[in-house]
């Protein structure tokens, strides 16, 4: 993978900016350790950085080819699974090839088809294409959204990268937030709204978007998006269709120049994705499959069960292992390097995220880049096959807001008064979550039980969803691994988003068509697993870390942090001698030591990118 970026302006002469250009180039430097590249012409400059994957050698960027008297170029961040196939495409209509990378495909596939080359991708993808001959630039995000690409457009410019961090390093660009971001940091959540930029004057091009930028100015289209149609296969052809979608694409995702190995939790997603790679490294000749898990000291002595993590995961993953004859790696983390991680984190986002959550995914990404290049994932399956607990909850079910924003009235009684009316979180989060709804693809015919599953599909796959993979993608390319997503495979989403929910939970199991498909691929204990998530820690270590840090934050005077949060509140919270302090936070995906530590983001976020209030 890699980082891209560039700056588009019709009244200056960029050529005498290169400087400008270099420096959003650097700052993404962590997602492309590799190589560094530049391109500048009167009005469009382009940077990349890059993360060797495929053809090391000959893969550089930005890439530029002459078609006649004109000059097409190229920065690139992601991988084009169909790229074989779209190469014999292009060499049987007279092309050539002097790289055998995925770039120089899309490039002439762009030079060929122009934008109609985006209906032919398969991949996880965000590319800036130039036309010198029309003088217009075309942004292009995945359909998922795994890839993540930020612009900002002011009159005659456009700015853009793979991050926030690109554009913030252009010295016209600002650093503001206003009500609006503010309400998606403590009113959404780590759930941010598609698209929304959480800076003013920046955007996020959406999953399934493209836009063109040209002296008229920028329009964004959706080329992609979800469809609703009737689902004609019973349960055993859905299963084998499942079970053919996902081998084709493992498959696919296991091509690589530089080590592969997979995230292992031993739940029913990622020992999956191992089982199939595993059999693919075995008919290979390649070797034992490397896996990793992650884990924090002490967990065992102190871990609870709970509805979103019945059990721990280090049983099943030695069962997984063994079963396969993986060569495992075990990794884990003590408090200290936790806590320190929440800066990391923000960092790496540019903004407060999932607190520990991001830390610890930040760190476990780390010390697998020592080992391996790319990594395979199990993240989207929850989404897309409806596995969490919120799916087959009442409450969730029933109530009229997002499954992760029944406790916002916590969050809300935790802020200052007078924030609270200035950013209005309540009616922001209705407003949002009203919106979702209206975008949801309706079927004819469908009972109002069929349409509700329908609906919270859709708030996952579209609002959820996006969340995981912009953790997962920052998180790891902070420390320049790729991290792959098979599950993410728009075809397979296109596929499972129209199977009825009684089809979904074939055995009366959530994901039960999920197992079915996966009979036989793995052992039947671990096929049957309850859904487990990402480790949490559950030291109270951690608790009293992250409460002293707060407690530091609410005797300093001259913390950002102050104007937003019900100061007594908190620090009556933070003082308190309990370790058995359990406060919902984002519904249940943050409970107190979370809350601590995202508000410990927060007001690191504020001093660190000196955010000025609008």
């Amino acid at each position: 993978m890699c980082g891209i970026t560039g700056w588009i302006d019709w009244r200056k002469d960029l050529t005498g900016y290169p400087s400008i250009l270099e420096n959003m180039t650097e700052t993404l430097h962590l997602r492309g350790p590799d190589a560094s590249g530049t391109w500048i012409s009167q009005h469009c400059a382009l940077g990349h950085r890059r993360l060797s994957v495929m053809d090391p050698e000959n893969g550089a960027q930005p890439m530029i080819r002459k078609q006649g008297d004109y000059t097409y170029t190229i920065v690139y961040n992601g991988e084009l699974y169909n790229a074989p196939e779209l190469k014999r495409e292009l060499e049987q209509r007279g092309h050539h090839f002097r790289t055998t990378c995925d770039t120089e495909v899309l490039l002439v596939a762009f030079i060929e088809w122009g934008k109609a080359c985006i209906d032919r991708l398969n991949g996880i993808f965000a590319f800036a294409a130039w036309n010198d001959q029309e003088q217009s630039l075309l942004l292009v995000r995945d359909r998922l959204g795994v890839k993540p690409l930020f612009y900002s457009h002011q009159e005659s410019v456009l700015l853009f990268g793979s991050e926030p961090k690109a554009i913030l390093a252009h010295p016209d660009f600002k650093a503001e937030v206003g009500a609006e971001g503010f309400a998606e940091i403590f009113a959404v959540g780590p759930a941010r709204t598609p698209g929304h930029g959480i800076y003013r004057n920046m955007a996020e091009l959406k999953p399934g978007q493209y836009a063109i930028f040209d002296r008229n100015g920028l329009s964004v289209r959706t080329y992609w998006k979800l469809e609703s149609k009737p689902h004609a296969d019973d349960v055993d052809a859905t299963a084998k269709q499942i079970q053919h979608l996902l081998n084709d694409t493992a498959q696919r995702q296991l091509v690589s120049d530089v080590p592969i190995c997979t995230l292992l939790s031993g739940g029913l997603d990622s020992s999956a994705l191992t089982a199939l790679a595993a059999e693919h490294y075995k008919t290979s000749g390649k070797g034992a499959l490397h896996t990793f898990s992650v884990d924090y000291k002490d967990n065992d002595k102190h871990f609870k069960a709970n509805l979103f993590q019945p059990n721990a995961d280090a049983p099943w993953i030695k069962r997984m292992t063994e079963h396969l004859g993986t060569e495992h790696h075990y990794i884990e983390f003590d408090t200290p390097e936790l806590v320190e991680s929440l800066k990391a984190g923000v960092l790496a986002r540019d903004t407060p995220g999932m607190a520990d959550v991001d830390g610890s995914l930040y760190l476990f990404c780390r010390e697998i880049k020592k080992e391996a290049t790319v990594a395979i994932s199990g993240e989207a399956a929850d989404e897309i096959f409806g596995g969490y607990p919120w799916f087959h909850n009442a409450e969730a079910l029933e109530a009229n807001t997002f499954p992760w924003s029944l406790k916002l009235a916590n969050r809300v009684d935790l802020l200052a008064s007078d924030f609270v009316d200035w950013i209005k979180p309540v009616e922001y989060v209705a407003n949002r979550y009203q919106q979702a709804l209206s975008e949801v693809p309706r079927l004819a015919g469908e009972t109002t039980q069929q349409n509700r599953m329908r609906e919270m599909s859709y708030l996952n796959i579209t609002r959820f969803m996006p969340t995981l993979l912009d953790r997962k993608d920052r998180m790891s390319m902070g420390v320049g691994l790729e991290v792959r997503v098979p599950f993410c495979d728009h075809r397979l989403v296109e596929y499972v988003w129209n199977i009825p929910w009684e089809i979904k939970t074939s055995g009366d199991r959530e994901k039960g068509i999920l197992r079915k498909a996966l009979k036989g691929v793995l052992p039947d204990d671990v096929l049957t697993r309850k859904k487990s998530p990402y480790p949490k820690t559950h030291n109270p270590n951690y608790l009293a870390a992250v409460r002293k840090w707060v407690l530091e934050i609410l005797d300093d005077s001259s913390s950002p942090l102050l104007p937003f949060i019900d100061v007594n509140k908190i620090r009556a919270l933070a003082s308190s001698d309990s370790n058995e302090f359990n406060l919902p936070w984002f519904g249940q995906l943050m409970t107190g030591p979370q809350m601590f530590a995202y508000l410990a983001q927060v007001d690191y976020w504020l001093r660190t990118y000196k955010i000025s209030i609008r």
